[in-house]
Formats: C-alpha cells, sequence, structure tokens
C-alpha cells in the first residue's frame, strides 16, 4: 500500500510539472493578447462558433487551444476572460466532447475506428450536446441574467498586468495540480482493489464504459486495445464503446477543471450522458443496416 501510494504520489508530481510548463505560458500570452486587444482579431475566424455557443469572440482562442491541444491549454486562454458560470459550462460541455482531437482520435484509430468518423462525430456530437444547454434558466447557473460579455481587468501598465497573470496563473496551477493529484490517488487506490483488478484482467463491454467515465479516453482505450487483440470484444462492441467514450468520458478530472471556475456539473454529466446514450444506441442501429465497414477498419 505505501509503495501504490508513493507511486501515485510521483505520477501526480510528474503531471503538475506537465501542468505548470502548459498552464502559465498560455495563461500570460492569453493576458498579452488581451492586453493589446489582440484575441479580439484573432477571434474572427471563430466568431460564428463563438456566438452559436453564447461565447464572446475572445473565447476563441480557448476553443482552438482545447479542440487541438487539450483542456489545459483551453482553461489557461479561458481563464483570464472573466466568463459567467453558464459561459463555463457551456465550455465544458462542448470541449469535454471536442477535445485533444489529434492525440485522441489518433487512440480511436488504434482501436479500429476511422480517424474521419472519430473527427465528425466528435465536432457534430459537440454542437448537439451543447444544444439543450444553451436553452436553460439562468437559474440553473446562479444567474439572475444571462451574460454573453466578459468582465475585462484593467492595469495601470504592462508590468502590472504581467505581474498580476504570473500570480493568477500560479494559483490556477495549484488549485489544478491539487485536483489531479488527489484523482490520481483516489483512482490509482480504486484500480488496485480486488475488484477492478479482476475486471481489469477479463474486460467486458460495461466495465470498458465506466473505465472510460471515470479514467478518460486513453485509459479506457488502453484497455480495450488489449482486448480487442485478444479477440474478446466484437465489431459492434468496439464500435458502440467508442462512440459512446468519444461523446462522454473522463466525467471526473475534466468536468472538474471547469467547476473550478463555476461551471454546473450536474448539467454537464446530464448532458453528455443523455447525449452519449442515444448518439451511440442510434448509430450503432444505422451502421447495423448500413455497414459498419464504412467507419470501421479492417
Amino acid at each position: 500500500m505505501k509503495q501504490r501510494l508513493l507511486d501515485s504520489l510521483k505520477s501526480a508530481v510528474t503531471s503538475g510539472l506537465l501542468i505548470l510548463k502548459l498552464v502559465i505560458p498560455l495563461y500570460i500570452l492569453a493576458e498579452v493578447l488581451l492586453y493589446f486587444d489582440l484575441l479580439r482579431y484573432a477571434g474572427v475566424v471563430f466568431a460564428p462558433l463563438t456566438s452559436l455557443l453564447d461565447l464572446p469572440p475572445e473565447a476563441a482562442v480557448a476553443l482552438a487551444g482545447g479542440v487541438l491541444i487539450n483542456l489545459y491549454a483551453a482553461i489557461a486562454f479561458a481563464a483570464p476572460l472573466g466568463l459567467s458560470p453558464y459561459q463555463w459550462t457551456v465550455l465544458a460541455v462542448f470541449l469535454g466532447v471536442c477535445h485533444s482531437m489529434i492525440v485522441e482520435c489518433t487512440i480511436m484509430a488504434k482501436l479500429g475506428i476511422s480517424y474521419g468518423y472519430s473527427v465528425v462525430l466528435r465536432g457534430v456530437g459537440a454542437c448537439l450536446t451543447v444544444i439543450p444547454v444553451l436553452f436553460m434558466p439562468a437559474a440553473f447557473f446562479g444567474e439572475t441574467v444571462r451574460k454573453n460579455e466578459m468582465i475585462v481587468h484593467q492595469y495601470a501598465d504592462f508590468w502590472q498586468m504581467l505581474v498580476h497573470s504570473l500570480e493568477k496563473s500560479l494559483v490556477l496551477s495549484v488549485k489544478i495540480i491539487v485536483l489531479i493529484s488527489l484523482i490520481i490517488v483516489i483512482m490509482d487506490l480504486l484500480k488496485s482493489t480486488r475488484l477492478m483488478q479482476a475486471h481489469i484482467a477479463r474486460v467486458n463491454t460495461s466495465f470498458s464504459i465506466i473505465a472510460g467515465q471515470l479514467l478518460g479516453i486513453i485509459y479506457g482505450a488502453g484497455i480495450l486495445l488489449g482486448e480487442a487483440s485478444r479477440g474478446t470484444l466484437s465489431r459492434e462492441d468496439i464500435f458502440f464503446i467508442g462512440t459512446f467514450l468519444m461523446i462522454c468520458h473522463s466525467i471526473v478530472e475534466d468536468v472538474l477543471l471547469f467547476v473550478l471556475f463555476g461551471a454546473n456539473y450536474l448539467v454537464i454529466i446530464g448532458v453528455r450522458l443523455t447525449a452519449a446514450l442515444l448518439l451511440s444506441f442510434s448509430l450503432l442501429r444505422v451502421f447495423r443496416i448500413v455497414s459498419l465497414d464504412r467507419v470501421m477498419r479492417s
């Protein structure tokens, strides 16, 4: 038990260093761009998407960072914008489905799910999943009036802004590191139990989904890769699990990162689980009629 705890803490320290290297420079970069009013121009290309999501144009860089890089990049760019709880929830739902596309779609391709299908599913799925949130009353997010503008801090000069952004980025990094460290330790302890070890040895469909839900798409797919190579999962199983997890995965770590800023946890989980169930069952029925070969590699 002691060795397992030490290993978990080492993993947490490694993750913490990566977070510091990523969040601090991106947060400061976002503040600099915001200070010189450059985010507004950078957001022109993504203005249609931010408008549809009821977000300020400046949030376009956060969207791009989340979709192409990861959620830490998105949060680093979004944190200085002063978004409301409603806006953080919208961002959490959209990016919860459509993030780290380059890495995670490549991982799904290793399971036999085509890259094109993954990209289209997560892009369209993110847009569909976020729709219910856009029509929810402001009271759901602790707001009396829904705001679609951002709050910009005013600074006396550039250096004051730089010092302030460094302080805020450090505070944000500490919050994220503490949260991630707790999750890593708890998850490692859960994985070491006899029940989890027994299921890891011989996986089934429900456990694969649960693992992906709690630990993320990379860990869930890692388990599936081993089972798929042994032939214990059918093509339909892989398609269903892969589709489900691409819409709804890592509902602990990823979601809590946005909850730190006021996003509504229950709303995020509710809409993503519902969308994952509806889309995975519906698409499985469709491709049973058409052909799985269009989305599954031989």
